[in-house]
């Protein structure tokens, strides 16, 4: 029997070929979408889930305000994993990450190569952390100085003759220059790994060992690394998290005595200030923390609940436009259900036929889904920074939802047209007498209804989410990012930097240039210190700082403004003790002029060194938008710098380019040239953003579309069931835009009260998501009205074309049978 429902519903698609193939077109596209946003959010759901005991490792994450200064990262001091440890029985072990180098130059034939996936970490990373062996001992390979693990892939990259004979590599050397060191370290290999998951918040090829790291040990408030925790089996970690209260008090409070006047915690915050330390779940930081200094950049669980409610919604309009289309062609078959009735047939055999057909139009949809999903895969995954293969479809969480999604969705779709059609009665429908009730026009209209407040809703975000990209680029952020050309490690020039950068300025189209360690974004090198207004230690004129140093041509280079004092000059000696602070300093140490006006940071024995105002620089975001603008000062540099940037002529910028690689070149040819522009490291703070951005407009366009199907469906069963009254219409003088217009004023209302439910939902939504940023735009009214007229423009012209249509239709013809 249900073989031959089978035949039945494949003959049917076959006789009606433009719907069939509309209406699984439709419902694969809705499909496909769900598909490539289930793989999305699985794999959002998946980091860091690979490795053993997942379920018990904890990072470290540091709240700290002093004065103006505030610093919410994913940090903590050098000091505190082994201490928690060491004092604390539920901490079973702990490992530590140092990555503030950011990369390293790995010689290769004599070449070096900058590896930025490099790390120092303890030898006790592998005790924490799990990830397979190829050859060496883990647990033991970085017990000594220059040693180094390396990935397979790393192995192949730099031995790829030993590899190809089958050689084992442990145990051969490389040599690794670090930055802003300018000698060469041998390190040897102890040990290789398998290639690190994608599915992980940190990935690394290089784990050289924390004893290489030229650092001052025994620190308690320099907060320089991600500390991992172990905590014993059973361990309330928010339990646990109150400990730190006991650890700060024992061991933060008297380090920072040596440099605060201060007699407890509790003085500490009465002042305004904070220290406080939490726990983060190793599961849960890629999609939940928002802290700075994170090891890469992380997920957002909002946005995957928003993409999952995207999905299923996508979903449901194309199951709702399944409904319409069929609905939409059920008067055809009207006559065949009277008949057999007539002869027989029981409704429960008609609904089971109905469903069949369903089912397998979902099967033929879920085919050609899936073979969208393939071809779309690789630009979603460029859209979303993505390694997601369609391959992993056939998983068996996901294999298990492709068997259910046939029958889920083969019920949902068919289950109102085959209650719907297997519902009328055979003497009205043999006599021609068949009417559609009103209960089924408006479930109908309801679900077009939720259609276009779904599309609306999508269209007021993607407009919300452009305007605040635009805002951002446009936004007046205190230095000008266009056309400053960055040559990244200048450290690798040793003593010619200078050289290299008068050589340089001197190209035609090259305005200014300057050496320093500091850009104005966040992916740039940090240093706070902690500084006093006074010649006082005392806590309450205490304050952390951001502190870079510059030479006499970063302003200007960078476009920044001085709104008070001078530069630093040449014609100055005295500027080696001279201080130029932004506007947020000047307000925190409530001057009416800040200028001349002493500050006092510390040296390593904590003794006041005076340093004097004699600038105040216009606030700069050198941070994200998501962050205020904190404490910051400028220093006359006294060191070699990272970066040298010039400011330059757009219309020479090749001559530019060509002509500092081949000066690099001549100067350390074994090094490699790296140039970007300082507008690209800029937008790359928003990269999120601006990806949630291009997917958001894409389902967007796609949730119309399929919607504009459902209403094209409605558009046709509308006239179906008008043909005559719009042929006696015409007989009767109308004319034909006043049956057009009479066709489509019900769907005007539909799409109002749509954009009436959608306002206040995308209202509330994008103004949630603008929260994230302490510097947006204000949502508009017109936001609301672009997305509602759109959407009523579209709809518009998806209905006039069958309205058009059955006004044009010969009168004759559907008075016929009267």
């Amino acid at each position: 029997m249900f073989r031959n429902y089978l035949k039945i519903g494949w003959r049917n698609l076959l006789k009606n070929k433009t719907f069939s193939i509309i209406n699984i077109v439709g419902l694969a596209t809705g499909l496909a979408c769900f598909l490539i946003i289930a793989l999305y959010v699985l794999d959002e759901l998946s980091y860091d889930r690979f490795t053993k005991n997942a379920d018990r490792i904890y990072r470290i994450n540091a709240d700290i305000r002093f004065g103006g200064g505030e610093i919410h990262g994913a940090i903590s001091s050098d000091m505190m994993g082994q201490v928690l440890k060491k004092d604390y029985p539920q901490v079973e072990q702990y490992t530590r990450i140092y990555n503030f180098d950011g990369y390293k130059l790995i010689k290769k034939g004599n070449n070096y190569i900058k590896e930025e996936k490099v790390a120092n970490v303890d030898s006790t990373f592998f005790d924490v952390f799990t990830f397979p062996a190829i050859s060496g001992n883990t647990h033991t390979a970085l017990n000594e100085p220059n040693t180094v693990v390396i990935t397979e892939s790393v192995a192949k990259k730099y031995f790829p003759q030993d590899i190809a004979h089958g050689a084992n590599v442990t145990g051969k050397t490389l040599e690794v220059q670090t930055p802003g060191d300018n000698k060469t370290d041998v390190y040897k290999i102890t040990a290789i790994i398998k290639d690190m998951p994608e599915n992980s918040h940190f990935n690394y090829n290089f784990l050289f060992p924390m004893k290489n790291v030229s650092y001052e040990w025994g620190r308690y408030a320099s907060h320089n690394f991600h500390t991992y925790l172990l905590l014993a089996k059973g361990t309330d970690y928010k339990a646990f998290e109150k400990k730190f209260d006991d650890y700060t008090n024992r061991y933060v409070l008297p380090y920072v005595q040596q440099f605060v006047k201060i007699t407890s915690m509790d003085e500490f915050k009465k002042a305004g200030n904070k220290l406080e330390y939490s726990l983060t779940p190793l599961t849960k930081i890629h999609l939940y923390s928002d802290y700075q200094f994170e090891l890469a950049p992380g997920g957002n669980i909002q946005y995957v609940y928003i993409f999952s409610a995207v999905a299923l919604f996508i979903l449901l309009i194309a199951c709702v436009n399944f409904m319409n289309l069929t609905t939409a062609r059920s008067a055809n078959r009207a006559k065949e259900v009277g008949i057999r009735k007539v002869l027989g047939t029981e409704k429960r055999e008609l609904i089971l036929q109905f469903l069949s057909e369903s089912v397998l139009m979902v099967c033929l949809s879920l085919i050609i889904a899936i073979g969208m999903a393939w071809l779309v895969m690789p630009l979603f995954n460029s859209l979303a920074n993505k390694i997601i293969s369609v391959r992993n479809l056939f998983s068996p969480a996901i294999l298990l939802l492709l068997v259910a999604l046939p029958v889920i969705v083969g019920l949902i779709a068919g289950s109102y047209p085959a209650f719907f059609l297997s519902s009328f009665r055979p003497v009205e429908v043999l006599k021609g007498k068949l009417k559609m009730g009103n209960k089924s026009g408006g479930l109908r209209s309801v679900l077009v209804v939720f259609q276009f407040a779904t599309s609306i809703f999508l269209i007021i975000g993607t407009i919300i989410i452009y305007k605040q990209l635009h805002f951002i680029q446009t936004k007046d952020i205190g230095f000008n990012k266009d056309q400053v050309l960055i040559i990244n490690d200048a450290f690798s020039l040793g003593g010619s930097t200078n050289v290299f950068k008068e050589d340089i300025t001197k190209i035609s189209g090259v305005q200014s240039a300057t050496i320093s360690p500091y850009l104005p974004v966040s992916n740039s090198s940090r240093s706070d210190n902690t500084y006093f207004s006074g010649p006082s230690t005392d806590v309450k004129n205490g304050f952390d700082m951001q502190n870079w140093s510059i030479d006499e041509n970063y302003i200007p280079t960078m476009g920044m403004q001085l709104i008070k004092g001078r530069n630093f000059s040449k014609d100055f000696p005295s500027d080696s003790s001279a201080m130029i602070v932004n506007e947020t300093v000047a307000k925190f140490l409530n001057r009416k002029d800040p200028l001349n006006t002493k500050i006092y940071g510390q040296d390593d024995s904590a003794r006041l060194i005076p340093y004097n105002i004699i600038g105040v620089v216009k606030n700069f975001n050198f941070e994200s938008l998501h962050q205020n603008v904190g404490p910051l000062c400028f220093r006359l540099r006294k060191r070699a710098g990272s970066y040298v940037a010039f400011k330059v002529n757009a219309a020479n910028i090749s001559n530019i380019i060509s002509s500092a690689e081949n000066k690099w070149k001549a100067l350390v040819p074994s090094m490699p040239f790296n140039y970007r522009f300082l507008d690209e490291s800029f937008n790359e703070m928003y990269d999120a953003e601006q990806r949630v951005g291009k997917i958001a407009l894409i389902f967007s366009v796609l949730a119309i579309a399929i919607a504009c199907l459902g209403l094209f469906g409605l558009a046709t069963f509308i006239a179906e069931q008008r043909t005559k009254e719009i042929g006696i219409r015409k007989v009767l003088g109308a004319s034909v835009s006043g049956i057009v217009q009479l066709l489509s004023k019900d769907f005007v209302k539909l799409v109002a009260i749509a954009f009436i439910i959608a306002v206040p939902l995308g209202w509330y939504f994008m103004y949630k998501w603008l929260q994230d940023f302490v510097y947006r735009i204000s949502i508009s009214w017109w936001m609301f009205a672009a997305a509602g007229i759109t959407a009523l423009f579209i709809a518009l012209i998806t209905v006039s074309f069958q309205a058009i249509k059955a006004a044009l239709a010969n009168p004759v013809k559907s008075l016929r049978t009267e």
